[in-house]
């Protein structure tokens, strides 16, 4: 199910395999709370990153996690939404549209983690439409990154996370 676009611009970092450990990281949400994707450990970890809080495309992707909620919460999976935007434009874009998962901020060092999981595009300097489904051990279960102004399909979400739960 991976499918890396390619991307002159894009991290030097290889986006992380299935069956690989996801790479750890530490990054605060919209709360400025830290958010350690290891704590996670023994439950799925849904890891959404998306270019930017506000954006056309990213807001039309979230509010469906937002509005589907409940399929990631069956599966027991927390769903870490992840942008190079501040702490602050992750708060008025999650008071907005209504988000009550985690929205990180890879803002400093800028882009950092998107780097570490192969999604940042240094010419923009924003993170690519990279999903990485992990299990409740860490490993990475399912992986997407979609190219520049292409959202991502949901019923692939649906897909990978019956995969995980056997449903």
């Amino acid at each position: 199910m991976s499918q890396p676009a390619p991307a002159a611009a894009a991290s030097s970092t290889a986006v992380p395999a299935v069956g690989v450990p996801a790479p750890d990281f530490e990054l605060v949400n919209q709360f400025g709370e830290p958010v350690r994707l290891s704590e996670l450990r023994g439950r799925a970890v849904v890891l959404v990153f998306f270019p930017f809080a506000f954006s056309g495309i990213c807001t039309g992707e979230l509010c469906e996690i937002r509005d589907n909620l409940a399929l990631f919460e069956d599966a027991d999976a927390a769903v870490l939404g992840v942008s190079v935007d501040s702490k602050f434009a992750q708060r008025a874009y999650a008071e907005r549209e209504g988000y009550t998962f985690d929205l990180l901020a890879d803002f400093w060092p800028h882009g950092a983690v998107a780097e570490q999981y192969g999604v940042f595009d240094q010419e923009s300097g924003m993170a690519r439409r990279g999903t990485f489904i992990i299990d409740a051990d860490g490993i990475v279960r399912y992986v997407v990154v979609n190219p520049r102004g292409q959202a991502r399909d949901f019923a692939e979400y649906r897909a990978a996370l019956a995969g995980l739960t056997g449903n």
